[in-house]
């Protein structure tokens, strides 16, 4: 079961269903919830919690083009009810009962994720990949995960030797991820060494780091490097620069 925490900024993320709900604010007295959805799914798509949200009308859950057997509508619509009426009772500051129901529709989300999943199965030739290089285990793996969740075929590696081994021993990534600090190769140190392969040249290259980019600037191979992005790296944003670089991975051809 997914479970949606009180943590400040914490996302649960229904990417066949392009849902996002996030805890954007947390005071002793009350919960902000966020709701992020496309235009065809009828929900507040800002502040959950706000009162000054004019009530929108109700309407049935819609995934166009896909069509949903009449139960995935009516668990979807379910999910929306749930939503309204966590809405209304965090109005009234009745947040426990607020997050049980929240709970509530974040299953209905899950189930109807799940059967999507089950019965639209992502084709793996298409599926764009990446290659998340980190030395901090945990940062990678969660990194690797919310890819995974947006629907991206994703391996991880400990370091730039790590990372030049398993480019060498499995197919290319579609991007490459990688934190500049590392100790033993790090990303300048493997970006020195992609530069002398020319399997490599079409390889996007984002660079994740806690420091200025202006600081990597004298090496040269740090040029190879299509974008920046400053830890803490938002996921989101991260996401939709790579969905804007890249280009559908092609089917392969027999």
């Amino acid at each position: 079961m997914l479970v949606l925490s009180r943590s400040q900024n914490e996302k649960i993320v229904f990417p066949r269903l392009a849902i996002t709900v996030e805890v954007l604010q947390i005071s002793k007295s009350k919960v902000r919830i966020g709701v992020k959805a496309p235009k065809d799914i009828s929900v507040l798509r800002d502040e959950l919690a706000s009162a000054d949200h004019p009530e929108a009308s109700p309407a049935a859950f819609s995934t166009s083009p896909r069509k949903l057997s009449h139960a995935l509508r009516n668990r979807l619509h379910t999910a929306q009810l749930a939503l309204r009426l966590s809405q209304r009772l965090m109005s009234l500051g009745r947040q426990d009962e607020a997050q049980d129901t929240l709970q509530r529709a974040l299953d209905e989300f899950a189930a109807v994720e799940s059967k999507l999943e089950e019965h639209f199965p992502a084709d793996q030739s298409t599926r764009r990949r990446a290659l998340v290089v980190d030395d901090n285990a945990n940062e990678s793996e969660l990194l690797a995960a919310y890819l995974r969740a947006c629907g991206y075929q994703v391996e991880t590696a400990r370091d730039g030797w790590d990372a030049m081994t398993k480019l060498d021993a499995s197919e290319q990534p579609d991007v490459l991820l990688l934190d500049m600090a590392m100790p033993r190769c790090d990303g300048p140190s493997m970006l020195d060494n992609l530069r002398d392969d020319t399997r490599y040249d079409d390889l996007t290259v984002f660079a994740v780091t806690g420091s200025q980019p202006d600081s990597f600037m004298e090496n040269q191979a740090c040029s190879r490097v299509d974008q920046w992005f400053l830890k803490p790296v938002d996921p989101e944003k991260l996401v939709r620069a790579m969905n804007r670089m890249l280009v559908p991975a092609k089917a392969s051809v027999n």
